[in-house]
């Protein structure tokens, strides 16, 4: 008798709800660059900025084509703001 596995979806983006099996049907689909697989699941596009996912994403993107990890980051760069900037602060400017 085949007992159902019912298995609970692996968040790697909580920003855009990616989750790992998204990440495995992108990749199947066809996607075999990290910047592509980025754009396409919004991965770091979020409010955190890919602090949280960016590396585990890549990790996972790594396994799955049997690239380095360091090669698969090699394109990645990390864009201004790091920390979000409140408007009036951006607005007022800088007191000399």
């Amino acid at each position: 008798m085949d007992k159902e596995v019912n298995r609970k979806p692996v968040i790697i983006c909580r920003c855009n709800d990616v989750t790992l099996d998204d990440i495995v049907e992108a990749v199947k689909a066809g996607i075999d660059d990290f910047e592509v697989l980025r754009r396409y699941l919004r991965i770091g596009f979020g409010p955190c900025q890919g602090r949280s996912c960016i590396l585990l994403a890549a990790r996972i993107f790594a396994r799955l084509t049997g690239k380095r990890v360091d090669e698969v980051l090699a394109n990645y760069r990390v864009r201004p703001p790091i920390v979000p900037v409140p408007a009036r602060h951006v607005v007022a400017g800088v007191e000399e």
